[in-house]
């Protein structure tokens, strides 16, 4: 991996966790991706026990990021950073 590929990984997460849509929010599935891709390249495979059936929220995370089982920490860093630029085109960001 290289240390270009970190830096903009670094820099996307940096953006996502700053930013503020101008239009409509994502949806769910857009922002559990986001969530899963950032998990599988920071952590690897899931690594956590499935949450209870009362955590619906938990369970939907869980899946998203068990879905990427497998996906390469460098493929996982590039389709995150392609997402979170996707994202941020299609929503915009609040002036």
């Amino acid at each position: 991996m290289s240390e270009d590929l970190q830096q903009r990984f670094e820099e996307a997460a940096k953006r996502i966790a700053a930013w503020k849509p101008a239009s409509k929010e994502p949806s769910d599935e857009e922002k559990l991706t986001v969530y899963a891709l950032y998990k599988q390249a920071t952590v690897g495979d899931c690594n956590t026990p499935k949450p209870g059936l009362l955590d619906f929220t938990g369970r939907r995370k869980h899946a998203a990021w068990e879905g990427k089982k497998g996906m390469a920490k460098a493929a996982a860093m590039t389709a995150y950073i392609a997402e979170v630029n996707r994202q941020i085109e299609v929503y915009g960001t609040k002036a």
